[in-house]
């Protein structure tokens, strides 16, 4: 997982943020199925 986007999920999960954290989400499944298909 990116320092960057673990980043991101720390903001989220301590503000709290529930649609932030959806969306993060949403984007992790999508970049691991990007991923792990092309390889």
């Amino acid at each position: 997982m990116p320092k960057w986007f673990m980043k991101q999920m720390t903001e989220a999960f301590l503000s709290k943020n529930i649609y932030q954290i959806k969306i993060l989400n949403q984007c992790w499944f999508f970049y691991r199925e990007k991923n792990t298909n092309s390889s």
